[in-house]
């Protein structure tokens, strides 16, 4: 697995750069994982027809708004993609242990993807597959603004408030939460 990690990145320019290592995935057939974070930005996907009182940048991954900060810790896999369902599996238990050593009240909703602890939304998802190799990947609340993340329902969902690890009372940086993330990553990915 090839890391790439760029801090923090203008979206559309980060998306720019995903497509780049997406090309390069699809030559040297090697899993590529971005890790980065965003501006404030409220991104949707594809497939969302709802539109918002916040501006909005339209993407090409699936599922609904989305919102990026600084805070936010941004897991995007180019990964060779045989089977898409295997795939999604691995990357949900990728991030479901880490949740079970640092927080083991979050759950995965595979009817609303992502990642909540009862109606707090911690964790989001949203993936396309091109040419057997994945785009985009996982948004994780780390430390964010959450006044500013607040402004919309995550994913449009009614009753569901975003939330961090941080609000949640588990105090790591956005590099210690990295640094565990990779390890959980290579081991589901083995």
């Amino acid at each position: 697995m090839i890391i790439h990690n760029w801090g923090e990145i203008e979206y559309s320019k980060g998306r720019e750069m995903m497509q780049a290592v997406h090309s390069k995935a699809l030559k040297d057939k090697k899993n590529h994982l971005i890790l980065c974070s965003h501006p404030n930005v409220f991104t949707v996907g594809y497939d969302e027809k709802a539109s918002f009182y916040v501006d909005t940048v339209k993407c090409d991954r699936g599922g609904s708004i989305t919102c990026h900060s600084p805070g936010q810790n941004i897991y995007y896999f180019c990964f060779q993609v045989k089977n898409p369902a295997f795939f999604y599996k691995r990357v949900i238990d990728s991030f479901g242990k880490f949740f079970n050593k640092y927080l083991p009240s979050v759950q995965f909703d595979k009817k609303n993807p992502g990642f909540y602890i009862g109606k707090r939304k911690i964790a989001s998802l949203g993936f396309r597959y091109s040419q057997g190799v994945s785009l985009h990947g996982v948004a994780l609340n780390v430390n964010v603004d959450l006044n500013f993340h607040s402004q919309v329902n995550p994913c449009n969902l009614s009753g569901i408030v975003p939330t961090s690890l941080k609000n949640e009372g588990i105090f790591l940086t956005q590099n210690e939460v990295n640094k565990e993330m990779v390890n959980f990553i290579k081991e589901s990915f083995i």
